[in-house]
């Protein structure tokens, strides 16, 4: 219903949305600790009282202030809290150095999806070094965290998200635009702090991230061959690693026909009746998406499209009660209250306690945090983006020897197998053809099967048996085992 509703009036909404005085949060205390560093300096050496600034002369508008936050989630590891500054634009980050070795690990980025999704839920619930306790009020450090054998980015994106917020409401309402900040941010990040330049870094998330993911890898791409001759070292982009993503809206639509009528996941969870209607929409939809979205590039169209394949294939589930994140259970609440997750209400509660943002260096003056915001997600649906075909970015990657990682739980239904296998199969790149003559084999972890998989020339596909949307939470020891081994050597085989 939520995305029924937030689609229909994505033009209107947006529009008052531009019009409203939206909260302000000044940052005047910046000027009060305007020192740059030297053009190199280490991270280690931060400052946990006061922020330090850097900025690098080829991107003249942006910056970024960062933190050493002291004792904070883990505190075996050192932890550090941000903001990417772009003008009135202000993103959060926090920064985890590797418990293995973080003078050689690789980088690793996480972002959340929705549109309006704060990677705080991927720290604090599924992959970070500590998850947030039943009370609300602690941490409990995640043996199972990817900072494992990485030094891993947690991002609040776009403006808006989480902790990040603009100065007088700025907004930004589509993925190229978003894309401009990371692909800044990390080579401003890299050339301040030399002991990251050329570390192998991936680009990871989930749900929309399959759409955000895509268009930030190309971005740092093709900044990259410029990066030399601005005196910068190309970001090492070695792969990208997409967690039940939202990247072919065409076939992951169509899918959830399969995923709620037939035994793709779990036994039927709609009526006989209801997916029969679901199985004669699938062709008129399917249609109606090529045609209005992908080749008259008609907004009025695709907006028609949207909402008749919303309607017919999105809404029957969310009628159902079950949860679109894993089709085993039931929401157990108000799905926009806590995204049928009980932890998530205490990822906020934790966040709005006066003595955590004082760790990490939240404004003062920030009012609630919120670990989704719809009026972000209404707005990037006010510009269609969700309809683009990234699946295009994926196979320019490819082509450019970017390494692709794939990875869905098999009772998620909202960014499920079934779609995202369909899509990867129909992409056209160089290796499609030996990608698609592979059959599907089972990989293990500890001897017990985890799920099944194939691969062909840098592109995996794989699926974690009985998880969830959020794969980290539901399977952390066989999400670290496969992320590990695919940072590694890219064979996710013991």
């Amino acid at each position: 219903m939520v995305k029924l509703l937030s689609l229909a009036i994505a033009l209107l909404a947006a529009s008052a949305a531009r019009a409203a005085q939206l909260p302000v949060h000044p940052i005047s205390h910046i000027a009060e600790h305007n020192t740059f560093p030297a053009p190199e300096t280490s991270l280690s050496a931060l400052s946990s009282d006061d922020w330090t600034h850097f900025s690098h002369p080829a991107f003249p508008g942006y910056g970024a202030r960062v933190k050493r936050a002291k004792d904070f989630c883990d505190p075996s590891v050192k932890a550090f809290t941000g903001y990417i500054d772009v003008g009135p634009k202000h993103l959060f980050f926090y920064f985890f150095e590797s418990r293995n070795d973080p003078a050689t690990d690789d980088l690793l980025m996480w972002i959340n999806g929705g549109p309006g999704g704060s990677s705080a839920i991927g720290l604090f619930m599924e992959l970070g070094p500590c998850t947030v306790n039943p009370d609300g009020n602690s941490t409990t450090p995640n043996p199972y965290s990817w900072n494992d054998h990485a030094n891993i980015f947690f991002l609040d994106q776009p403006v808006g998200v989480g902790f990040s917020y603009a100065d007088f409401g700025e907004t930004t309402e589509t993925t190229p635009d978003a894309a401009k900040v990371i692909a800044s941010f990390m080579y401003i990040f890299t050339e301040t702090f030399p002991e990251f330049k050329g570390r192998k870094f991936h680009m990871s998330g989930e749900s929309y991230a399959g759409r955000y993911i895509p268009v930030f890898a190309s971005e740092i791409v093709d900044q990259n061959k410029k990066a030399e001759a601005r005196g910068l070292t190309p970001i090492n982009l070695s792969s990208v690693m997409i967690g039940n993503g939202y990247t072919d809206v065409k076939e992951m639509i169509a899918s959830y026909y399969d995923m709620t009528c037939t035994n793709a996941s779990v036994l039927p969870v709609l009526s006989i009746e209801q997916c029969v209607r679901m199985r004669r929409s699938v062709p008129r939809c399917r249609d109606m998406v090529e045609t209005s979205c992908r080749k008259d590039f008609s907004d009025l169209g695709c907006t028609a499209a949207a909402l008749f394949c919303q309607n017919e294939l999105v809404l029957p589930l969310y009628a159902s009660g079950v949860n679109p994140y894993d089709l085993s259970v039931d929401c157990g609440g108000p799905f926009p209250d806590t995204l049928c997750y009980k932890i998530i209400p205490k990822i906020a509660e934790y966040l709005n306690r006066k003595e955590v943002r004082a760790i990490m260096g939240v404004e003062s003056d920030f009012g609630e945090y919120k670990p989704m915001h719809q009026d972000v997600g209404t707005l990037f649906k006010s510009h269609l983006d969700e309809w683009h075909p990234n699946q295009f970015y994926i196979s320019s990657l490819l082509e450019r020897g970017v390494d692709v990682l794939i990875y869905v739980g098999t009772y998620d239904w909202i960014c499920n197998w079934v779609g995202n296998s369909r899509w990867v199969e129909a992409m056209e790149w160089w290796g499609q053809k030996e990608y698609n003559s592979k059959e599907f084999e089972e990989w293990t972890v500890d001897g017990h099967a985890a799920g099944f998989t194939k691969s062909s020339r840098g592109l995996t596909f794989a699926t974690i048996y009985a998880a969830g949307h959020m794969v980290p939470y539901d399977k952390p020891s066989e999400s670290l085992a496969l992320i590990n081994r695919w940072m590694a050597s890219r064979d996710i085989f013991e």
